[in-house]
């Protein structure tokens, strides 16, 4: 496992990250074993929010004894002051500790939001005064705009950056890193699988331990997903291999969705992930959860092109920042389906 120091904070970061959003989603003892396995095998990097269901209370009953081994990272997604404060006090609250290291202004997509967090009474003041209070030791912005982040970063006003970095989603690489980097901030990529539709496993997580980053956040339920990622981290990856991700990166983030979603489909239809699977499901085939998020949305998919008020001129690509042909490669998704 690499180690490396986290930004300025001085804290020495596994590069492998456990990401805690789904631990909802099984038995408490499930999930506090695989917690502790984490700990005992040197993840010492911890990332949860506020807004993932009872995550921060799962990680509070199961590791808070073990609390001076690990970097505690969590999130708030409220724009003002008060309500900012209140969901930070939650948080230590839930997951029991006297401080965070890590506190997060979540989800900043729109130019809007990030002024309505920056503002005088807004949630980085809200940050800014636990912080003070020595509460929170950090402050950082999570988003799904590169762009955008790698602007709103360079004013010196945070201490680290979340943001997507997969094989799908090289995006980051263009702007944000370089200007973290250049910062000197803590650089966290998530969603190397982007959401359980990247494979191979293994292939999808080296891919940005290949890249300038210090952490890189994986949601893990089990022992064996714990284990099957460090095995991912054992060895560094070599120029060849290297060079091999990044032509594949190319390929399969050709489709140039940031998942930023600014669109939003009338008949609910979830584009970002049609878009960014698009190439992986035709060059590698899906994963399972993959396979059941379009199961799961094949009446959304087949009804695309028969929605009467997006013939002439789709209301998801006026919204769009790229200006990307989500219709032509939602039709063309049909084919899944054998259509």
């Amino acid at each position: 496992m690499r180690y490396s120091t986290f930004g300025q904070t001085g804290f020495k970061v596994s590069a492998l990250g456990f990401g805690a959003m789904n631990l909802p989603g099984v038995p408490l003892e499930q999930a506090r074993e695989t917690l502790n396995y984490a700990l005992d095998h040197g993840i010492n990097y911890i990332d949860t929010a506020a807004g993932y269901r009872n995550s921060e209370e799962i990680i509070g009953e199961s590791i808070s004894h073990r609390r001076d081994e690990y970097f505690l990272a969590t999130k708030t997604n409220k724009r003002s002051y008060a309500e900012a404060k209140e969901e930070i006090e939650r948080s230590l609250v839930r997951l029991k500790t006297d401080v965070i290291d890590l506190l997060q202004i979540h989800y900043v997509n729109y130019v809007s939001e990030y002024k309505a967090a920056m503002q005088h009474e807004g949630a980085y003041e809200a940050a800014l005064e636990m912080q003070a209070k020595g509460m929170v030791r950090h402050i950082g912005i999570t988003g799904h705009r590169p762009e955008l982040l790698a602007k709103w970063i360079s004013k010196g006003q945070f201490a680290q950056v979340l943001f997507h970095l997969n094989l799908a989603q090289p995006f980051s690489l263009e702007e944000l890193i370089p200007m973290a980097t250049k910062m000197g901030m803590g650089k966290v990529a998530m969603k190397p699988l982007s959401g359980g539709f990247i494979q191979p496993v293994e292939k999808a997580l080296r891919y940005p331990y290949s890249q300038n980053v210090d952490v890189i956040i994986s949601g893990m339920i089990s022992v064996d997903e714990v284990k099957q990622n460090l095995a991912a981290f054992e060895l560094e990856v070599g120029d060849a291999e290297r060079n091999e991700l990044e032509s594949l990166a190319t390929e399969l983030g050709s489709h140039n969705c940031r998942r930023c979603n600014y669109c939003s489909c009338p008949i609910g239809v979830t584009i970002p992930d049609i878009m960014i699977s698009s190439q992986i499901r035709n060059t590698f085939g899906l994963l399972p959860k993959g396979d059941g998020f379009y199961e799961r949305q094949k009446g959304n998919i087949m009804s695309c092109a028969d929605y009467e008020p997006c013939k002439e001129r789709p209301l998801c690509e006026e919204k769009c920042p790229y200006h990307l042909p989500m219709r032509k490669v939602v039709m063309e998704s049909a084919s899944y389906f054998g259509a």
